[in-house]
């Protein structure tokens, strides 16, 4: 099982590392969240910006992950990443990547379930990729360093090569 831990930029995510070298395993990345509500969009962000390869699979779930059970059990994915704002009392940009049986110490309270439940719903190995938000106020601009995170993440799923400092 990957290890878990607390990681901020430069991101160095072994966790989500391991998970990506699985390339024998089907990983499907779901994006969470309210993109009406500030950095609480950040899982639809990034999930809108995945390349689709032979092994990674995408989908955009925003408020309503309930509603995507079946679609997400027909894609049969080995390991399913939820992508979401979780707030964790710590600094803003600071992720997360932790098994969804360990999420019972942080809130996620925009969705209709939570998402520990819901995991028991799939077959596969469910995590969770937790971003700490700076704001969840009514607006569709998603804070700096919550951005910043959001872009090295993509980079680091699509297999792109990170520069730090730009």
């Amino acid at each position: 099982m990957p290890e878990t831990g607390t990681y901020k930029i430069p991101l160095m995510l072994p966790a989500l590392d391991k998970i990506l070298a699985e390339a024998d395993k089907t990983i499907l990345f779901a994006g969470i969240g309210n993109v009406l509500k500030s950095d609480d969009g950040v899982g639809v962000y990034i999930s809108r910006r995945i390349k689709p390869m032979k092994n990674i699979i995408s989908l955009t779930v925003e408020v309503s992950i309930e509603n995507y059970i079946g679609k997400i059990n027909s894609l049969n994915p080995d390991i399913i990443v939820l992508i979401d704002c979780v707030d964790m009392n710590a600094q803003p940009g600071t992720c997360r990547l932790l098994p969804v049986d360990e999420i019972r110490d942080f809130s996620f309270n925009t969705h209709n379930i939570s998402l520990k439940r819901i995991s028991d719903f799939f077959p596969a190995k469910v995590f969770i990729l937790g971003i700490q938000p700076e704001t969840i106020v009514f607006g569709e601009k998603i804070s700096y360093l919550v951005t910043k995170v959001a872009k090295e993440i993509i980079k680091k799923i699509n297999k792109e090569e990170v520069h730090y400092g730009s």
